[in-house]
């Protein structure tokens, strides 16, 4: 049997290179352990144009994790699924145009259901910000209580993860780039700053190229105005149907509103909470209701 004189004694040399090899390891280890956890969903499913140009941002902040619906979700607002299992498909190579594919889960669920169930179950590192979107139109005003998007933003507030919705405004669908770059710098300094407990963000972004957005504003929920016509119609066995959906919504121009940014082609931030409670309301009502003879 041929010993080698290595197993003996070290070489200057070969201790060296293991130290360096020893040294790069715990590196990596450190960065891994630094490196923050983003989980990226949406309500548009795999397909949707915005998520490409969304994961290629959120990499350069950190680790992205990518959950989403097996089919389009929207208006589903903050739906969970309780009537039947849910099933998380992970899908390898899912997008072409990605380098070091690190895999996508697809889960027969909603924008919500992916928020907990990533959260709680899929993976086994901290998430240290969950991006929804980006969104192929607005979520402005009363919006944000019909959209899944926003719905998975409110959830991952809700878990105590700080949580950002992205919505492009459609007009041509060509600037997904630009709401993506807004993303970033968006969640750039939520993870530097962090959100209070129960708040999350809702950010829309024109659909323009970026150098034709005139600024950045943060402004308050607006007033949306939606069409009151239900169409209805007979399908061929002379049955009715019915289609709720119908011209895309207007809006009040008012000043400060997420509304009048948009009209404004500037990019709007609007800080939202998960707690709808009036409490303006309480005292007046506990002084109404305690002063009221039974």
């Amino acid at each position: 049997m041929k010993l080698d004189p290595r197993s003996f004694c070290k070489t200057p040399l070969l201790a060296l290179q293991e130290a360096k090899g020893q040294a790069k390891l715990r590196g990596l280890i450190i960065k891994n352990t630094m490196e923050k956890q983003i989980l990226i969903t949406n309500d548009d499913g795999i397909y949707a144009p915005g998520l490409l140009p969304l994961i290629k941002e959120m990499r350069k902040i950190g680790k992205v994790h990518i959950v989403v619906p097996n089919q389009e979700k929207s208006g589903v607002s903050h739906a969970l699924t309780l009537d039947r299992p849910l099933r998380a498909f992970k899908i390898r190579n899912g997008i072409d145009e990605l380098k070091e594919w690190d895999g996508m889960y697809v889960v027969n669920g909603t924008p919500a259901d992916c928020v907990r169930l990533s959260i709680l179950s899929l993976f086994k590192r901290k998430i240290d910000l969950v991006v929804s979107g980006i969104n192929r139109g607005a979520n402005l005003g009363e919006d944000v209580i019909y959209s899944a998007t926003v719905a998975a933003a409110r959830e991952a507030s809700m878990l105590g993860i700080p949580g950002l919705a992205v919505s492009l405004l459609i007009k041509n669908g060509q600037y997904f780039s630009t709401a993506a770059k807004y993303a970033y710098k968006v969640s750039k300094w939520i993870l530097k700053n962090g959100l209070s407990p129960g708040i999350f963000f809702n950010l829309n972004v024109p659909d323009l190229p970026e150098r034709k957005i005139k600024t950045f504003v943060v402004t308050r929920l607006g007033k949306r105005i939606y069409s009151e016509k239900i169409d209805s119609r007979r399908d061929p066995r002379g049955l009715k149907y019915y289609w709720l959906a119908g011209k895309a919504p207007s809006g009040i121009n008012e000043p400060g509103t997420d509304i009048s940014a948009l009209n404004q082609k500037t990019v709007s931030l609007t800080p939202l909470k998960y707690n709808p409670t009036a409490e303006e309301l309480i005292p007046v009502l506990k002084d109404k209701f305690l002063s009221t003879k039974r």
